[in-house]
């Protein structure tokens, strides 16, 4: 029997391939960074070919490190950073653009006339989303719009539309399979989550043919073989999710009321919310958290435009540390009766606030105020954005306001215990870090090693989980209280200065 799972996993500035065991155990990681494009302000590409060939080379590398051959791999799990666009010709399978990345801001105006023409409310009801050129919708239309001939080809099917899962899966099975899952198909503003179908209205309504579109499959299901030329045989692709839904499966959120927060470079939390979608109030997205058996589960989404990204800019704007983990150092021998506010919206303010032309501001300096306080502010800064979310949350969706709600970490920020407890103390709930924090390739694996038969159902793998240290609020409440009110504070100071 085949005992590995080769998950891959195709982010923003790096393709990384890593090869799971029986017992859901790393055996070894290919990564390879690639080149990003910035053709004009505000515009973020990057070139396909790119795309592939790094994850093609680092998926040899993981097997070569592991000594594995092709036949010990049962199946192939893909997760990918949500909302980058490639379109491609179906014939020749060359792109006819670059893929336009999810950072990307070309079609705000597009967006902007959209909004002013009152379409939000029903794309919302429909897909869970904001209009924004976040998502894939208006990125297609730019490319066909813009590319020479573009969009005759697409009038007469004679070009494709993907994701960067569904472009890696083409690639992977010599174009036999044009397929996304559920997850990703979300995030594209053209999938009516409801319904579990492409919406045509949606479609006339931005101007995507309905033939560039790939079919929608469960998170867990065949989504076609490799080349057998690739590997050195066929493997079946059997599982596929968004990165930010594959980490709510990688640290097993399967019950309602279960939340995921990624601490990279921004922050990206999803509350699981069950069978049925609910519509923020609050300017959060409703999204599928993944899909099992032909069943959505869904999820309330808020995502934090700037989380270790303070901390690189301690370090490479300030120049007062020279590593990130200097850090916790630093705040520690912070002055405790200093209240110092920094709210880092070096771009704009991400969920509940949602606007994009506040700028970043730092509260309550005095004389005293030295690196020490302004680091510790800044580790603050991404537990105080945390609460927002989760107040937005509860908001909501009542049954969040339980208070025996757990948040489950992972991403760097979260090998800083200091900025863990912190979090702990300012959401008043219990933080858990588990022991494997490549949570997002282990749900890209489990996906389809379940579907292999390598792996056991959710209910068994949910109790593999394995936390390495849990944190639990130790602030009183008046304490806590006083502190998220002044950050409050410094938030609408902040936003009225715009």
């Amino acid at each position: 029997m085949p005992t590995y799972v080769l998950a891959i996993d195709q982010g923003t500035t790096s393709s990384r391939a890593i090869l799971f065991d029986e017992k859901l155990e790393i055996a070894a990681i290919g990564q390879e960074e690639f080149e990003q494009h910035y053709p004009q302000s505000g515009w973020v590409e990057h070139d396909p070919e790119d795309l592939w060939s790094t994850t093609a080379a680092t998926c040899r590398e993981a097997i070569e490190r592991a000594r594995a051959t092709p036949g010990d791999i049962a199946a192939i799990g893909v997760t990918n950073q949500r909302e980058t666009t490639v379109v491609w010709d179906k014939a020749s399978g060359k792109p006819v653009y670059n893929a336009i990345v999810w950072q990307d801001r070309r079609t705000a105006a597009t967006c902007a006339q959209l909004k002013d023409a009152g379409h939000e409310p029903d794309i919302t009801r429909k897909t869970g989303l904001l209009i924004d050129p976040y998502f894939s919708a208006t990125k297609i239309a730019w490319i066909l719009d813009n590319v020479d001939g573009a969009r005759a080809k697409a009038d007469r099917g004679e070009l494709l539309f993907g994701t960067v899962d569904t472009y890696l899966i083409w690639r992977l099975s010599d174009g036999a399979s044009h397929v996304t899952d559920a997850t990703n198909a979300s995030r594209t503003m053209l999938y009516n989550i409801r319904e579990g179908r492409w919406d045509e209205d949606l479609c006339a309504l931005l101007r995507v043919p309905m033939a560039l579109l790939p079919e929608v499959r469960d998170s867990a299901a065949d989504f076609g073989v490799t080349r057998a030329d690739l590997f050195g045989r066929e493997i079946p692709i059997l599982g596929v999710a968004g990165d930010q839904q594959a980490a709510v499966v990688g640290q097993a959120c399967f019950e309602p009321g279960m939340m995921k927060s990624t601490y990279g470079t921004g922050c990206f939390a999803l509350l699981n919310t069950g069978a049925a979608p609910v519509l923020s109030k609050n300017r959060l997205l409703t999204t599928i958290a993944y899909q099992l058996d032909g069943k959505p589960t869904y999820a309330l989404e808020g995502s934090i435009f700037v989380a270790g990204a303070v901390v690189q800019w301690l370090r490479d704007g300030l120049g007062t540390i020279r590593e990130a983990a200097e850090t916790q150092a630093l705040a520690e021998r912070a002055d405790p009766a200093q209240d110092v506010y920094f709210v880092p919206a070096f771009v704009g303010l991400g969920a509940p606030y949602w606007d994009a032309e506040c700028r970043g501001a730092i509260y309550g300096l005095t004389r005293a105020t030295g690196p020490a306080e302004i680091a510790k502010a800044a580790l603050e800064s991404v537990g105080y954005q945390t609460r927002d979310l989760l107040e937005a949350m509860r908001g909501d969706w009542r049954a969040a306001d339980t208070g025996g709600t757990v948040l489950r970490v992972d991403g760097g920020m979260t090998a800083s215990d200091w900025s863990m407890q912190f979090l702990a103390d300012i959401i008043g709930a219990p933080v858990d870090r588990p022991k494997v924090l490549e949570t997002t390739a282990v749900g890209a694996a489990w996906l389809a090693g379940m579907r292999a038969g390598v792996y056991p159902q959710a209910d068994e793998f949910s109790r593999s989980w394995a936390l390495e240290r849990r944190f639990e609020p130790k602030l009183d409440a008046a304490a806590q209280a006083a502190k998220f009110a002044g950050w409050r504070d410094a938030v609408r100071r902040t936003l009225s200065a715009t």
